[in-house]
């Protein structure tokens, strides 16, 4: 099997219908957020890199057939019509790291309705997490304004490739390392580290730890100082780092008990010591919440390392999301439940200064003043472009940060901006409604 089962059941018995049905005419499906998570004031778009690499190799094969023949308890030979189908298809995409807010389509699949149908429960597994993740990773950077931020999420999280995820999106919204060492290699973000307490705990007393561990390593250190007394264990930490003569560059962490106020001594005591350049990093389940609280109480922390929370975007874990069809063979279509209603046809955000959005028709023009954020990745099953690098998505991330209006910013009671529709959708929203509701067998809350 490949990673293509990695799909619903439903998936795959709508899309041999299709095929059954000969309906393989281009049909348009677009991912969008119904409504942003609880005290956010926008989202980061993310994902759309492994997105494209999935969609790129995908393929359905021998054993994928078997196993959804296995699910289905029917004979292989009946979902025959599935092998060999690949994705060959057009993506129109918001790139890694633009700000999103809810209602705009984060991507637009348009392929044979098969394929499109197929590759939803991956595609909408992916980005949403991952835009999950993001956005609360940049939440902690709005908090810690302008203090450096470093992820440990990768031993508390689902699993290691949750962790690898997530330290790449810490990456691009700005964390300034990762404790993860895969990610550091794979991706170049500086890698962080220190000690267990276990370390600590397996030598005869705490100067002895620290010794060891800075003889084992040459240059500046990072010393655990909370595993007994913490007051106690800075001043230890103090007088090593002096008599080895590793100050600048070097730095305690603390990660328990009240960071601020125990940060307020450690800084006393380091700078007593002479240890101006000791940095002081503090730990233990932070996220945007814990960080603002000691940002905003003066705590002297330099560096915020951030770990499970952040990992599983802890408060809003999952996205109000949908991948909605809006056009198949040239006919928009939408669904009209009230509770759900979907606005019909490929679909454009134009973004003008402060975050003005306007979500249009894909084939408008864009509005003076504005660019449009959808820009085409994939054709013909192929990628447009060259795999995006992280750098690009952080500038872009940048870039949109520094126009968010302040209102946005606030981890407490934020307030999104909310998006305009243009002129033309709204237009056209209200004739594709009129024709359902005048089919003859009525409309009444149930669209294409």
């Amino acid at each position: 099997m490949s990673l293509v089962t990695t799909t619903e059941l439903y998936e795959v018995t709508m899309a041999l219908s299709y095929l059954r049905e000969d309906m393989r005419a281009p049909a348009t499906f677009s991912l969008f957020v119904r409504d942003l998570p609880p005290g956010h004031g926008f989202l980061v778009a993310a994902g759309l890199e492994p997105a494209l690499d999935h969609l790129s190799r995908f393929r359905v094969g021998l054993s994928d057939v078997r196993a959804f023949a296995e699910a289905l308890g029917r004979p292989v030979e009946e979902l025959e019509p599935l092998h060999g189908l690949s994705f060959d298809g057009q993506v129109r995409a918001v790139p890694e790291g633009r700000l999103v807010l809810a209602g705009e389509p984060l991507l637009e699949v348009t392929a044979t309705l098969p394929q499109a149908r197929l590759v939803e429960t991956y595609l909408v597994a992916l980005v949403c997490h991952q835009t999950a993740v993001a956005a609360k990773a940049a939440r902690c950077v709005l908090a810690a304004a302008g203090r450096a931020l470093v992820d440990s999420c990768s031993r508390r999280i689902h699993e290691p490739a949750a962790g690898l995820q997530a330290a790449r999106l810490c990456a691009l919204v700005g964390f300034a390392g990762t404790s993860n060492v895969e990610a550091a290699a794979r991706y170049g973000i500086p890698s962080s580290g220190t000690m267990a307490h276990s370390h600590i705990e397996s030598f005869a007393s705490e100067e002895d730890a620290f010794r060891a561990f800075a003889r084992a390593h040459p240059g500046p250190v990072t010393l655990l100082v909370d595993t007994y007394d913490t007051d106690r264990g800075v001043a230890t930490a103090a007088r090593v780092l002096r008599d080895l003569g590793r100050g600048p560059g070097s730095a305690i962490r603390i990660d328990s008990g009240d960071l601020g106020a125990r940060a307020h001594r450690a800084r006393a005591t380091l700078d007593a010591a002479g240890l101006r350049d000791v940095r002081i990093i503090a730990g233990g389940q932070l996220d945007e919440y814990g960080v603002a609280a000691l940002v905003r109480d003066g705590a002297p922390i330099d560096v915020f390392a951030v770990g499970a929370k952040t990992g599983v975007a802890a408060g809003a874990p999952y996205l109000d999301a949908s991948y909605k069809l809006v056009e198949y063979d040239g006919r928009p279509v939408m669904r009209l439940a009230s509770a759900q209603a979907t606005a019909p046809a490929p679909k454009q955000v134009f973004r003008g200064p402060g975050l003005r959005d306007t979500v249009g028709l894909a084939n408008e023009e864009p509005p003076d003043g504005t660019e449009p954020l959808l820009r085409t990745v994939m054709r013909g099953g192929l990628r447009t472009e060259p795999p995006d690098t992280l750098d690009a998505a952080r500038a872009r991330f940048e870039a949109d940060l520094a126009q968010l209006p302040e209102a946005a910013r606030r981890i407490e009671n934020p307030v999104a901006p909310v998006p305009a529709a243009s002129t033309r959708l709204t237009v056209l929203t209200t004739v594709v409604r009129h024709r359902i509701e005048a089919r003859p067998e009525g409309g009444h809350g149930a669209g294409p």
